[in-house]
């Protein structure tokens, strides 16, 4: 398997809140080649060392996602409709999670979480979107920030720390939801 494409599957069964972010990633990272794969090829793919047959399989990767962006009309902004799935299934399996007295360490991470959830919130332009959507967003910004060398308020990073908190516990469930190991 080809790294990038590994990366996104191990992801995908180990942290879905990490998967998603990488997926984003992969988005903007087209989106910043205009979806144009010769570009997305000389200024991205070329840096991986993979030979002949992994360029051709990285670039039919590349190329379906970019299909499916075009078709999907995300070419500017938005995400896949496989990555909004996900967000969907998170935020019912959070939803289930909060409505049950049986996951009370669950509920405090959230309670402890949500005075930032609803700063995010206010702040937004999407007074909509749901709470897990604001928390991906909020940890994608961060990540922006990071790779951008840009500086980060310590209140700022409490804060991303108790999200982050939130997240890999909605993640562990998720995973074990998948299994079949969650009661509600």
């Amino acid at each position: 398997l080809l790294f990038v494409m590994y990366i996104s599957r191990e992801l995908k069964d180990k942290n879905i809140a990490e998967y998603l972010l990488y997926m984003w990633q992969v988005e903007d990272i087209i989106r910043g080649c205009g979806l144009d794969m010769d570009v997305l090829e000389r200024e991205y793919l070329s840096k991986f060392n993979v030979g002949d047959e992994g360029m051709a399989e990285l670039r039919q990767w590349y190329s379906v996602l970019m299909e499916m962006m075009r078709s999907e009309g995300v070419e500017k902004k938005g995400h896949l409709q496989i990555n909004r799935n996900i967000v969907i299934l998170m935020t019912d399996l959070h939803v289930q999670l909060l409505n049950s007295s049986k996951h009370p360490y669950y509920s405090a991470a959230y309670y402890k979480a949500l005075p930032f959830i609803v700063e995010l919130r206010s702040r937004g332009d999407d007074k909509d979107i749901p709470e897990v959507e604001n928390c991906l967003n909020a940890m994608y910004g961060l990540m922006m920030l990071r790779l951008q060398g840009k500086p980060v308020s310590d209140d700022t990073k409490r804060a991303m720390d108790d999200i982050a908190k939130l997240l890999g516990m909605l993640s562990e469930y998720y995973k074990k939801d998948k299994q079949g190991e969650v009661e509600f």
